[in-house]
């Protein structure tokens, strides 16, 4: 064999290795990624059910709160009367 077709064929298999390389070490690099993501999603999505429960609770208190003055209302009426 020729020294031109022994280099062009270590040439070859240095190209192959080294993209192969980078296509992994991408591939790492994005799924570390897409699991940074998926956690910070999940933060956000449990922030939104509590914010959520929190809002029936008011919603909740606050039905208590006006029954309690319409309450005290009808006892302020029976005084005057």
């Amino acid at each position: 064999m020729s020294a031109e077709i022994i280099i062009a064929g270590l040439s070859l298999l240095g190209t192959l290795a080294g993209t192969a390389g980078g296509i992994i070490v991408s591939g790492k690099l994005v799924n570390y990624r897409i699991e940074q993501l998926e956690k910070k999603v999940e933060k956000h999505n449990n922030l939104i059910t509590r914010t959520f429960r929190l809002e029936q609770a008011v919603a909740l208190l606050d039905e208590r709160v006006r029954v309690a003055n319409h309450r005290i209302s009808d006892l302020e009426k029976e005084e005057v009367e």
